[in-house]
């Protein structure tokens, strides 16, 4: 598991700040936000298994195994002092969750525009379950660009936030070319596999409940990331899931906020970060 590192090294004092990162990203993509910051924090930021550039297991994806990975990374890093959690997206979500099942382990959480996923019927398993079995017998394709320069102007047209210099640094960290002349995406491509397990909203709910840490949730006032939830994407539906949260909006910005404005993003997160 790779993690990227800036600052000083944790302490009981300073207990470290994990940056946790979203699907198809990688940890070092923080860079924006850290070099946005006033203050030299202890953080750690890893790249989820089968992202970034850490190794691509054989057994697959899924929310217990982060949760697993993020526990023993605690164990290793901060085994005595709770640490504060910042996550985008899919680590928004894992933070979420971690927070309510280790909540003696969480000291504070910012959580950026990841909060949940939309709700499933029984009724879409069957037709699930089958598309993965079709997928696992065929071989996964890698998507390939004939330089970093292709991959940022793809990067680019699909989050038109990003400046050039942050959609070429993005697709540095996003690509790699093993040695080849081509560049092609540095997550593992079974990513894109169905999950065949039901994402069942009712059970994060209920570990959502159990977190005792105090919660930021930051959304990007331009994001469609709430409209897509439906009724739970509605500020009642948020501010009933999570009754104590703390809610920021930031304008001008996407779902990528901490890319697309850090320089608005980070000083929120350092303002929490130092009260808690």
């Amino acid at each position: 598991m790779h993690l990227t590192r800036w600052g000083p090294e944790a302490s009981a004092l300073e207990p470290p700040v994990f940056l946790l990162h979203g699907w198809l990203d990688a940890g070092e993509t923080f860079q924006f936000i850290v070099d946005a910051f006033k203050k030299d924090w202890p953080v750690i930021a890893p790249d989820w298994r089968g992202f970034g550039r850490s190794e691509w297991p054989q057994e697959g994806y899924g929310f217990p195994d982060y949760l697993g990975d993020f526990d023993e990374l605690m164990d290793q890093i901060s085994p005595e002092s709770p640490a504060r959690i910042v996550g985008h997206s899919m680590g928004g979500n894992i933070a979420n969750l971690y927070a309510g099942l280790r909540p003696e382990r969480v000291r504070c959480v910012i959580n950026l525009e990841g909060l949940g996923l939309p709700r499933t019927s029984p009724q879409d398993a069957p037709k699930r379950m089958r598309k993965w079995l079709d997928q696992i017998k065929v071989p996964t394709l890698e998507k390939n660009y004939s330089s970093f320069e292709q991959l940022a102007s793809v990067i680019q047209f699909r989050y038109q936030r990003f400046s050039p210099a942050a959609a070429a640094f993005v697709a540095r960290v996003w690509g790699t070319t093993d040695g080849e002349t081509q560049v092609r995406l540095a997550a593992d491509p079974r990513h894109h596999w169905v999950n065949p397990i039901l994402y069942k909203r009712e059970d994060a709910e209920a570990t959502w409940r159990e977190i005792r840490a105090p919660l930021l949730m930051m959304l990007g006032r331009e994001s469609d990331y709430l409209t897509r939830l439906g009724v739970d994407g509605t500020m009642e539906a948020l501010r009933a899931a999570f009754p104590r949260a703390d809610v920021v909006s930031i304008a001008d910005a996407g779902h990528m906020l901490h890319i697309e404005r850090p320089e608005a993003v980070a000083p929120v997160i350092e303002a929490f970060l130092d009260e808690h």
